[in-house]
């Protein structure tokens, strides 16, 4: 593996329309951080990038909704975003924000550079336009009925009950989601970035020349090269963004998509005059820090974006991590179903470093993991201060006791001494191996072995009964108790740098790079020591009880809104209503659609016949669940292929206050083809 003499860290930018969550934090902040720091211990040269990502529709959405300008929206969530990852002690070298001088500037250059190399493709297209509010509508914001499942309020590009990936003008009926008017179709031109062209170079520069990246990067890079890219329009009609910067684009920004990453550039422009040393030399190593839903943007379409412009260094490494989920639930910015960081800043005062421990502890780096309230009380009480903190305040206070706070000397050592002092060097080398590979939650298992190596040594030599009877021997598991404590001091800083920081203090000890990790020196014989305090205290019942209720009230809030009828929709004439033939189905058979998440297979007993049906409730219904459900279905909706099957008919059902799907079923079993009038 090259040697580079610096690296570029670069984290995801988080969205300027609301606070950061422990999603937020454990998909990129927090493993960003400790790698940061890792490096920094080591001696290397490392800048860590931030920033707030502040152009989009959504922002303009929420300044029309609260009845202020966009740039108020910004100001308001970078300044929330920014306070609690500073209290947090995320080590940022710089954090910007793309709304800045210097962005809109670096943006406008990267896009006039690739515009002049003519490395864009200028399409002209009917898109929706909404007439009162004089704007075109992205497709996330038209919303009608799906033309292949014929579900209400699909969007303009996916339908989320059947999982269609659509166009807007597909929709039946469609409707801007702004104004609730029928948009207009209305011609506008856009520059495209042509990723296309660069599918062969990206095949050949990930597929075979990065197969060390994490297995869910690479499988989702694979799965979209397999399956062909296409030109991606890197501006949009709207006057919340970059401008573009050409003559006949006025009224035009820069896609967000586009401009976001740039800011890791502009950023760095701000933080120092030598940026380039960061961005163009090939003895850098630039490493993006991202949540999955980003690794498309920065695995092919930012390295395409700096393939074309030609002068910059391409990422050696992506180390996304999957979803975190909250209490068995997806977190949800829209249903407040989160835990906000600025709000436990001052709910856990002192406890920035739990919430660190627990998130690396429990991190979804292969797969998407489950925050509860319970298993964080537990990974405090039983780990943090039942392991970590009681070494160290045992280790103390008995140096207190037995010595008056003096380091003892070191006496012969035995074969227990040396092989647990070895052990040290060995947990190092495990560390050192697992940051290096992005394993953060192996490492952190590691540097937690210290702990229990230190906890186990001294209930095996228990010097509280050998003081009696040989106290020189004391004095050497004292020193060697206490050389474990100093050694935790390094190798726990980054992972706990607040509390390593406060048990440096217990120590009168000056914070220590890595190379001095696995010395058995690091306080000298004399040396004095404070007494201590305590490094972690137990969290009560009580306080996760308040935790667990508030996200209970929650829910209960979302269920309640949830809860209100929609109004009834249009009358009908008894003619249209009899064009439906419903029957009672009786489900013979379901597995799931391959390379979906939402569709189940049926296979389903009509009276009829028997025929094969896709409906999109693989997310509230198992295959093996629901075999012998009776159902209501619609026999006489023209049949559809969904991903290759031939879907004919449709499965009613009803939708619960929080959104889950549910059958609409007889409550006494029936003969199948029984008609529902």
């Amino acid at each position: 593996m090259k040697d580079y003499k610096r690296t570029l860290i670069t984290t995801a930018l988080p969205y300027a329309n609301g606070p950061v969550h422990i999603g937020h934090l454990a998909g990129v902040y927090v493993p960003a951080d400790i790698y940061a720091r890792y490096l920094r211990l080591r001696g290397r040269e490392v800048v860590m990038i931030g920033g707030s990502d502040e152009h989009g529709v959504p922002i303009t959405l929420k300044a029309k909704k609260e009845g202020v300008t966009p740039q108020d929206i910004v100001d308001k969530y970078h300044g929330i975003i920014k306070d609690a990852f500073g209290r947090f002690g995320i080590s940022f070298d710089v954090y910007s924000r793309t709304s800045s001088k210097t962005h809109f500037e670096t943006a406008s250059e990267f896009f006039k550079t690739l515009y002049d190399k003519g490395e864009f493709v200028e399409k002209s297209s009917q898109q929706f336009y909404d007439e009162e509010n004089n704007q075109f509508l992205a497709d996330r914001y038209i919303t009608g009925t799906c033309p292949h499942c014929k579900s209400e309020g699909a969007y303009g590009d996916q339908c989320e009950a059947c999982g269609t990936s659509l166009n807007a003008t597909d929709l039946i009926n469609p409707k801007s989601a702004i104004s609730g008017n029928v948009p207009v179709l209305k011609e506008t031109k856009h520059w495209y970035l042509p990723l296309d062209k660069y599918e062969p170079w990206l095949k050949e520069w990930i597929l075979e020349g990065h197969k060390e990246w994490k297995s869910n990067v690479y499988g989702q890079c694979k799965s979209w090269l397999d399956s062909g890219l296409h030109p991606r329009a890197v501006t949009r009609d709207l006057n919340w963004g970059v401008p573009v910067p050409v003559e006949e684009a006025e009224g035009k920004v820069l896609y967000v998509w586009f401009d976001a990453p740039i800011g890791y550039i502009s950023a760095t422009k701000e933080m120092t005059p030598d940026w380039e040393k960061y961005w163009k030399d090939e003895d850098t190593k630039m490493v993006h820090f991202i949540g999955k839903d980003n690794i498309v943007f920065h695995c092919i379409i930012f390295p395409s974006m700096l393939k074309a412009e030609g002068s910059y260094i391409l990422p050696e490494n992506v180390p996304s991590n999957e979803f975190l989920n909250l209490e068995g639930d997806k977190i949800s910015t829209s249903r407040n179903w989160a835990v906000w960081l600025h709000e436990y800043l001052d709910e856990f005062p002192g406890k920035e470093d739990v919430l660190k421990y627990v998130l690396t502890a429990n991190a979804p780096e292969t797969k998407d993991n489950d925050f509860t309230w319970k298993d964080f009380q537990a990974r405090n009480n039983n780990e943090l201060v039942a392991v970590l903190g009681n070494f160290v305040n045992r280790a103390l206070v008995l140096t207190n006791k037995y010595y008056k706070g003096v380091v003892p000397a070191l006496g012969e050592l035995t074969d227990v001494d040396k092989e647990t002092l070895a052990e040290i060097a060995r947990l190092k080398a495990e560390v050192e191996k697992s940051l290096e590979n992005y394993r953060f939650r192996e490492a952190l298992k590691f540097a937690m072995d210290l702990g229990r190596l230190g906890n186990k040594y001294l209930a095996d030599e228990e010097p509280w009964k050998v003081v009696k009877t040989d106290p020189t021997r004391v004095e050497t598991i004292m020193n060697i108790c206490l050389q474990i404590t100093a050694n935790l001091t390094i190798m726990m800083e980054p992972f706990l740098p607040f509390t390593m920081d406060k048990l440096r203090g217990f120590l009168n000890l000056e914070k220590l790079d890595w190379e001095r990790l696995g010395d058995t020196a690091l306080l000298a014989a004399g040396h004095e020591v404070k007494k201590p305090e305590l490094l972690f205290e137990k969290i009560e019942d009580s306080v996760i009880e308040a935790q667990v209720q508030k996200l209970l009230d929650t829910k209960k809030a979302n269920e309640m809104e949830a809860a209100v009828v929609a109004p009834a929709k249009e009358n009908i004439e008894f003619d249209d209503f009899t064009k439906m033939d419903i029957r009672v189905g009786t489900i013979i058979a379901a597995e799931k659609v391959a390379k979906t998440k939402k569709l189940l297979k049926l296979e389903v007993d009509t009276g009829i016949d028997k025929r094969t049906v896709v409906s999109g409730i693989a997310e509230y219904y198992k295959p093996e669940d629901i075999i012998g459900k009776q159902v209501s279905i619609l026999v006489n909706l023209a049949p559809k292929k969904l991903r290759g099957i031939e879907s004919q008919g449709m499965i009613l059902m009803a939708e619960d206050a929080d959104g889950a799907l549910r059958f609409v079923s007889p409550t006494d079993a029936v003969k199948p083809g029984s008609e529902i009038r």
